[in-house]
């Protein structure tokens, strides 16, 4: 997958999903779980043990789910590339990571670098970031999205922390390309439950919000 297929599916999904859990009983159940409540893309993170076996079995098994699975969290270039040898279709950062935006380059794999400044957007893109993750959005708001675009015409913005079904539109009407969804869709005492139907009607509930 290369940026401009990722930027369909988000564009075209508006939103991802971001995993932090402690355990994950069966990853192709929670992309299927996902995928049922028509979000695609999702994120798992290194903050996840064992976060490369689940990439491994989402990839497995994405003929019978369809999604599109991604590593967060990436902090060095080994996190990287262990990523990228588990199957992982793209990266995402917390913050600027030069040396995880040159190993993804390598595999051309998509990245998108975690990024709050106008500085930190700058270098992000000149790091080859198409996708630039606003973080945390809770503490600038949709605005913010709207005003980068000023200096930044045609920025791909990923705004994540702190969305949920009552404030999501607002960024998207303000530019942004698509907006992570987290705990709100997938709360990790429900991913660890293995509770499937519930994170389906969350992610058709947050959806239906976009």
């Amino acid at each position: 997958m290369n940026s401009t297929e990722l930027e369909a599916v988000l564009a075209a999904d508006r939103t991802l999903a971001v995993v932090r859990a402690n355990t994950i009983p069966d990853a192709a159940r929670l992309a299927e779980a996902l995928s049922a409540g028509g979000i695609r893309t999702l994120e798992l993170t290194f903050t996840t043990p064992d976060v490369t076996r689940h990439v491994r079995r989402v990839v497995e098994t994405a003929g019978d789910h369809g999604a599109i699975v991604g590593v967060g969290t990436v902090m060095t270039a080994a996190q990287a590339r262990e990523a990228i040898d588990a199957g992982a279709q793209f990266l995402v950062t917390p913050g600027l990571r030069p040396e995880v935006a040159a190993v993804a380059r390598e595999a051309g794999v998509p990245i998108s670098l975690g990024s709050l400044t106008p500085t930190e957007v700058a270098a992000a893109l000149d790091l080859g970031s198409e996708i630039v993750k606003i973080f945390p959005a809770r503490h600038v708001g949709p605005q913010y999205l709207k005003d980068l675009q000023g200096p930044f015409p045609g920025v791909k913005l990923l705004p994540s922390g702190g969305i949920d079904a009552s404030n999501a539109r607002s960024y998207l009407d303000a530019g942004a390309l698509a907006v992570c969804c987290g705990t709100s869709v997938v709360p990790p005492s429900a991913v660890d439950a293995g509770a499937w139907d519930d994170i389906t009607t969350r992610a058709k509930d947050f959806v239906r919000a976009l």
